[in-house]
């Protein structure tokens, strides 16, 4: 008689689920993390290392994760014009989905009004709060900002961690291995291609330790914050996040238009980098994750090297948001009534101000700083009244921001035929298990025949299927 096999029972699945699955780890670290940070907060203070160092781990390999995935990327297209085309599609993407994320936060805040009503005293708020937030910094100018994109120093720029130094970097290695052609370097790209690989494990590894980031993270938040800011600042968390909601609802429209693909099953496909992004409240903590998972899901190396890296600085969706409502906010709380000029004159500012704030410490309060100044009529020490609820506004912000970058890389691939959508819509399908790690199975697309950093098995496709004899 054949041996019937038992069904494993339900606590057994649920350890092996809880040891296997990385999105069940990291979401019963952030239960714990609440309930800690809730129960013991001096705890929840104690622990908030974890989360740092998790992060401060992660940033150390986003740099050569992102010259690898460039390089390798500008030489496997093989035109570094079609790169250059990535690009301006990507930056015209980013203008048109912040533009739209401030209008759509400054329609939000005149309708619901969230600071209405508060009644605050300008000369009772201390500016000298915001100054101890960010240190007393400022946002840098355009010319600066344009300036600090340009690397001075090759290590500089890996060593500053700064992404669009090393973007810079990268675009003119990579050109310059499409330049000197495959005989002259041919060890040069297989070697990047191999350090990409190992950058790639060495992200594996810090994984490991993602429910213990996450747990450190949100038992700090509550122990410092507390629950009780939810209702002092509950119209405004509620009226940020509804609009964030809504923006990612155009989202999934415009990538349903654009692609064919459903940002929901993105989001079911990436749903273990969405809630560590949550826990750790850093978008960057999952960003070499996030790499990888586009490249699984169908588009090519050049568009994710470019267009992923450039909308942390120039696509945040999330912050553009947050940063138009709480503008209103700051204004309604302390009685000035902002003319349509002055909220256009918002919106201009704000997408100048947005640009540079990725990396800045305290960047939201410093903007918000420079767009109360510009207006004339808010008091710099308003500011001071979203200390309490800034915290909280990082998961929208978070989520916002990341969900923004990834439409932006599959609608720049779809637009420049990057993207293998028929692989898309089946790895989106079968979610988290349906592709394997690495992308060797179903090649993306790969460079044109002519090019000449074509792999020799691309070459050798052109060639009649009988053999030909060789002379050597």
């Amino acid at each position: 008689m054949p041996v019937q096999q038992s069904t494993p029972s339900l606590p057994h699945r649920a350890a092996r689920l809880l040891r296997t699955s990385l999105f069940t780890q990291v979401a019963c670290a952030l239960l714990l993390g609440v309930v800690v940070g809730r129960l013991w907060p001096e705890v929840g203070s104690a622990v908030q290392l974890l989360g740092d160092g998790f992060v401060r781990l992660i940033k150390a390999v986003i740099a050569p994760l992102v010259f690898c995935v460039v390089v390798t990327g500008i030489a496997k297209a093989g035109n570094l014009r079609a790169f250059g085309r990535i690009g301006l599609k990507a930056l015209i993407w980013f203008e048109v989905a912040t533009t739209l994320a401030l209008v759509l936060g400054l329609v939000a805040g005149n309708l619901t009004q969230p600071g209405a009503g508060m009644n605050i005293d300008p000369a009772g708020l201390d500016a000298n709060a915001v100054d101890a937030k960010t240190g007393g910094g400022s946002l840098p100018s355009t010319s600066e900002f344009v300036l600090h994109s340009l690397p001075d120093s090759a290590i500089g720029a890996f060593a500053e961690n700064s992404l669009l130094q090393v973007l810079v970097l990268a675009c003119l290695v990579g050109a310059a291995l499409l330049h000197l052609g495959h005989t002259k370097v041919p060890a040069i790209l297989p070697a990047v291609e191999q350090a990409q690989e190992v950058v790639f494990a060495v992200v594996g590894f810090v994984m490991r330790l993602a429910p213990l980031a996450v747990f450190g993270a949100t038992a700090h938040l509550v122990g410092e914050y507390g629950l009780g800011v939810m209702s002092t600042y509950g119209k405004l968390i509620g009226v940020c996040y509804a609009v964030a909601l809504l923006f990612l609802l155009m989202l999934s429209v415009a990538l349903k238009a654009f692609t064919g693909l459903s940002l929901w099953k993105f989001v079911r496909f990436t749903r273990e980098e969405m809630l560590l992004a949550l826990g750790t409240a850093s978008s960057e903590s999952v960003m070499p994750r996030m790499m990888q998972k586009l490249r699984r899901a169908g588009c090519r190396d050049d568009a994710v090297g470019l267009v992923l890296p450039t909308g942390y600085s120039f696509n945040l969706d999330g912050a553009s948001i947050y940063l138009s409502i709480a503008t209103l906010f700051m204004a309604q709380a302390v009685g000035a009534d902002l003319s349509l000029g002055q909220q256009i004159t918002v919106v201009l500012m704000l997408m100048l101000t947005s640009k540079g704030m990725a990396g800045v410490p305290g960047s939201a309060f410093l903007a918000l700083s420079a767009t109360a100044s510009a207006l004339g009529v808010i008091p710099a020490g308003a500011v001071a009244l979203l200390l309490g609820v800034d915290r909280i506004m990082d998961s929208m912000r978070v989520a916002t921001n990341l969900l923004g970058n990834c439409v932006a890389a599959f609608v720049v691939a779809r637009w420049e035929g990057a993207l293998d959508t028929r692989r898309a819509q089946k790895v989106l399908a079968g979610g988290a298990d349906s592709a394997p790690e690495t992308d060797q199975e179903t090649p993306l697309p790969e460079a044109p025949v002519g090019s000449p950093l074509a792999t020799p098995a691309l070459k050798a496709d052109t060639a009649p299927a009988a053999p030909v004899a060789r002379a050597d």
